[in-house]
């Protein structure tokens, strides 16, 4: 009897980046792609995701946050077992420390990200 397929919900607000569901699905997870942070809440409200792949984009015009990663982030915890990546582009790094520092995050993964990391990465959750 198969068990069912852990659920990576992937978060590509941005992109500009190659497509990894590939890498996701050879991993063993079923692959679900939003491209909005709205949806990512709504998805993640509705279903028991595994894995999060999401970006930390940096954005001037929030007051009280830095970044919409920290909205998808507070609905994480309400699934305690979710693991999480990040993708980062390295001048944001000290900005990242703010939601790293708040939220449990499990591999964080520099533009480019690099296709064979982000494999190891995602085998070794």
């Amino acid at each position: 009897m198969n068990s069912p397929k852990k659920t990576l919900l992937a978060v590509v607000e941005q992109g500009g980046y190659p497509d990894f569901t590939r890498v996701y699905e050879n991993a063993g997870y079923q692959v679900e792609t939003v491209k909005t942070t709205r949806k990512a809440i709504g998805f993640l409200k509705k279903n028991k995701v595994d894995l999060l792949v999401a970006e930390f984009n940096f954005q001037t015009d929030f007051r009280d946050r830095c970044s919409s990663l920290e909205s998808v982030m507070a609905s994480v915890q309400h699934q305690p077992a979710l693991k999480v990546i990040i993708f980062i582009d390295k001048s944001n790094a000290q900005r990242f420390e703010k939601i790293s520092s708040r939220f449990s995050i499990h591999h964080t993964l520099s533009f480019p990200i690099d296709e064979e990391q982000l494999r190891e990465a995602v085998n070794n959750i």
